[in-house]
């Protein structure tokens, strides 16, 4: 079933990226099809927002069209290190001049340790986002939205919350500069609900942070800053600070409307109390 989706999202992903580099100049064939409507309903909605990129960790509160695939590498306590391949990324279309959906792609993981190594899929999620108010870098430099998230437990049964979670979550961007150089920051602010079981799964509460800078045209190098602090669950009461340092390279064209992006980071644990002690970070997308 995992596989399957997977699958077909990377399918959609595919048809999407050949229709995109046939609407290159003036190659569509009908100014009227559903492509044509469609993708300037896009170019509307994103008209009205400024042209930050997505930090490597913190949630953007722009409206993304775009496939988005994230690795990281942690180091944990205990001599445990954790793979995550995809980070339950996964295909972001917009449907309207206010509303994005995202649709997951289950993360693949590998923990090795002292007791063994073991792989498995992470839960599917998904996150509808909508945006209040926004202004591009003329008018105000600003985003303001909030997402729902929510993930269902489908993952393998050492990867897996075993019960539903949903996310809400509120969103802040501010910008200074113009589209081809200046600084922004975004923020968010969120809470994980799980559906059951709170004193086994725990109710995180997320700040999360980016600083991000706009030079040489393609480079967005950014200073990031998450503080969770758990109610319930194994980490009751319990704060965690990591703080991130990387930078993303992009929009580099490929054809049409698709570009590509890539981004590289740095985590580590800045509190006593935490998760894990530090990770590399890989992100790889495909805006169009």
């Amino acid at each position: 079933m995992r596989s399957a989706a997977a699958a077909f999202m990377l399918t959609i992903l595919a048809a999407a990226a050949a229709a995109l580099a046939q609407e290159d100049g003036a190659s569509v064939a009908s100014s009227g099809g559903f492509l044509d409507s469609y993708f300037a309903m896009v170019a509307r909605a994103q008209s009205t927002q400024p042209r930050w990129i997505s930090p490597l960790f913190t949630t953007t509160p722009r409206l993304n069209e775009r496939f988005r695939y994230d690795f990281s590498f942690q180091a944990r306590p205990g001599d445990v290190d954790l793979a995550n391949y995809g980070s339950s990324k996964g295909l972001e279309l917009i449907f309207s001049d206010r509303v994005a959906v995202t649709f997951g792609i289950p993360a693949y993981l590998t923990r090795d340790g002292p007791r063994g190594t073991q792989s498995g899929w992470a839960d599917e999620t998904f996150q509808a986002k909508y945006r209040f108010a926004s202004g591009d870098e003329e008018n105000g430099n600003y985003v303001f939205s909030a997402f729902l998230g929510v993930s269902v437990p489908t993952g393998s049964d050492p990867f897996s919350s075993h019960v539903a979670v949903t996310t809400p979550t509120l969103a802040y961007g501010k910008g200074w500069g113009s589209r081809e150089e200046g600084f922004d920051i975004q923020t968010t602010l969120g809470v994980s609900v799980p559906g059951g079981e709170k004193s086994r799964v725990g109710m995180p509460v997320v700040w999360s942070t980016t600083f991000q800078a706009h030079v040489a045209r393609y480079l967005w190098p950014e200073f990031e800053v998450a503080l969770t602090h758990w109610t319930d669950g194994p980490s009751d009461g319990q704060w965690q600070a990591i703080a991130t340092v990387g930078v993303v390279a992009g929009r580099f064209p490929i054809s049409g409307r698709l570009h590509f992006d890539v981004g590289f980071g740095y985590q580590w644990a800045i509190s006593r109390y935490r998760t894990y002690d530090s990770a590399w970070l890989a992100t790889v997308r495909l805006p169009f």
